[in-house]
């Protein structure tokens, strides 16, 4: 039954603009949408809004699914900030980590990811310190890389025609560094494979190892968190709840437990959608921000595929990495416990970051090539108060989704005993990384649940259990097609899909596109917002 997200509200048949699912990419464009005036309505496939920023709760816990830490909220100034103050109307606080945001840790060797530029290059030098002139020129690098991407996301939100025009001039500079994977970069920085190592200690956060991912993908996420990790405060549930009210004062709104079935296109006009009940809505302007290959496939009619080949663009991406999560319940609060604020990034000691994960795709009992813990209770300083005597942990590895495929046609929750019984094999393993690394949260383990790709493929609806969306390979960001516009008169992306993986890349992807429809630079309304 459809329903609002949160209080009731008399819905209408026509609306300005129409957005098919809830993550941060829709929610962005909503908002900033919603500020021009635009009437939308959000409709949400599941029985929660959020996407990747929705909670979830057992018991006496509540768990983040998405978001685990997000870079630059510590000042007014930076883009992210702003941006979030503007769709938020300044509602959502964050929370600092503090000095370490990212421990990465190789075999016993632990190398602490500090914020500050000039003191996170101080401390890996203090680790490599005959490889100073490296560090210095990798951080040069990615700030070059990161100055680039400016004007290639720009291109992103022009029209069709000025971008056969200008677009070539916009991007060349950053495909110089798109077209290189992280390791072709770092190779020619340095010889030294554990520093390489730990440089790309984030790769988890992107899905790709170095010698597969694109080095600009590693620059915009490594340089978004120099200034440190930030949390909600109160949890990312926060992110929806402050966002719903801005769309809401324009008389738009989110629908829960409303699934799109097709989007009405007339004479290659974007019309409206219909409803998996057979309703329809209408609007002048449709925005998906289900995936580009959930959009091509399963939103759009066979005859409109055809006509824009756009299933041809498909054979030109792939799905990102799946994963499994497990959410951890203990007895205890987060001071009580000491539980740390920093992410744990867990790593064999023996192979380099691409080794280990052809070794584990081969056999999954293999060590995990990643393991990478979560504290998002001691990252809350609401949490006390909402939850005493209680923490949680995630914790979060890669897993190949053929390993889940025989199960894919099986109900949530009822997938049988030796699916169950694969799980909890997978969920020991999981607890006794932490254990190694946080010793003092054994015994205090309350419950934990593990999400397979199987989960992620329920509830944000993509077909192999995808955590990124498709792939940040060199190849990507050579794909034109990944941008606000589309064939379509009327249809628009989203999401991370259009930009890059993440909290950030999503949050801008809904600025970019709701630029593009307006035909307006809104950068300059969110930065005097």
């Amino acid at each position: 039954m459809i329903q609002s997200y949160k209080q009731k509200h008399q819905l209408q048949d026509q609306y300005d603009v129409i957005l098919i699912g809830s993550g941060l990419g829709c929610l962005s464009a909503a908002a900033i949408l919603s500020k021009e005036g635009k009437k939308c309505l959000v409709l949400e496939r599941h029985y929660t809004a959020g996407g990747y920023t929705h909670i979830f709760k057992r018991k006496d816990y509540e768990w983040d699914v998405g978001i685990h830490y997000i870079g630059q909220m510590g000042k007014d100034s930076s883009f992210s900030k702003r941006l979030f103050d503007y769709i938020t109307d300044k509602q959502l606080e964050w929370a600092d980590m503090g000095e370490v945001y990212d421990r990465i840790v190789i075999g016993d060797q632990v190398y602490d990811f500090v914020k500050g530029v000039e003191n996170l290059k101080e401390k890996l030098k203090s680790h490599f310190p005959n490889e100073a002139e490296a560090i210095d020129t990798y951080i040069d690098l990615v700030f070059e890389a990161n100055k680039t991407s400016r004007k290639f996301f720009m291109e992103k939100a022009l029209p069709p025609l000025l971008s056969k025009v200008s677009g070539g001039f916009l991007k060349k500079n950053f495909y110089k560094f798109s077209d290189q994977t992280t390791l072709e970069v770092l190779k020619g920085i340095t010889q030294n494979e554990q520093l390489i190592k730990v440089l790309t200690g984030q790769y988890g956060d992107y899905g790709l190892p170095p010698a597969q991912s694109s080095f600009a993908m590693h620059a915009l996420l490594v340089r978004h968190y120099f200034s440190g990790g930030f949390f909600p405060v109160g949890g990312s549930g926060r992110v929806v709840e402050t966002i719903d009210p801005v769309i809401e004062a324009a008389g738009g709104t989110i629908l829960i437990n409303a699934e799109v079935d097709e989007v009405l296109i007339e004479k290659n006009r974007a019309m409206g959608v219909r409803m998996a009940d057979g309703k329809e809505f209408r609007a002048e302007t449709i925005i998906s921000g289900a995936g580009v290959v959930n959009t091509w496939t399963k939103l759009l009619p066979k005859e409109t595929i055809q006509k824009h080949k756009l299933d041809q663009h498909l054979q030109k991406v792939n799905p990102s990495v799946a994963h499994i999560c497990l959410y951890i319940g203990l007895n205890g609060s987060p001071s009580e416990l000491n539980l740390p604020k920093a992410n744990y990034w867990i790593y064999p000691k023996d192979l380099s970051h691409d080794e280990s994960i052809a070794r584990y795709a081969k056999d999954i009992n293999q060590e995990f090539p990643v393991v990478y813990i979560s504290f998002p209770a001691a990252k809350d300083p609401d949490w006390e108060r909402r939850f005493p005597g209680k923490s949680t942990i995630d914790i979060i590895t890669m897993i190949p989704y053929e390993i889940f495929e025989k199960w894919e046609n099986t109900r949530w929750k009822k997938r049988g005993e030796e699916y169950d019984a694969l799980k909890e094999n997978l969920a020991r393993r999981l607890l006794e990384a932490l254990y190694k690394q946080v010793p003092q949260t054994r015994g205090k383990v309350d419950l934990y649940e593990l999400s397979t790709p199987l989960t992620t493929r329920h509830f944000v609806n993509y077909g192999k259990g995808e955590i990124y969306g498709i792939d940040h390979t060199p190849e990507r960001f050579r794909q034109t097609f990944l941008r606000p516009h589309t064939p379509i008169k009327g249809f628009y992306l989203t999401g991370q899909d259009i930009l890059t993986v993440g909290i950030g890349g999503a949050l801008a992807s809904g600025l970019l596109t709701a630029s593009a429809i307006t035909g307006k630079n809104l950068t300059g309304k969110v930065y005097g917002g």
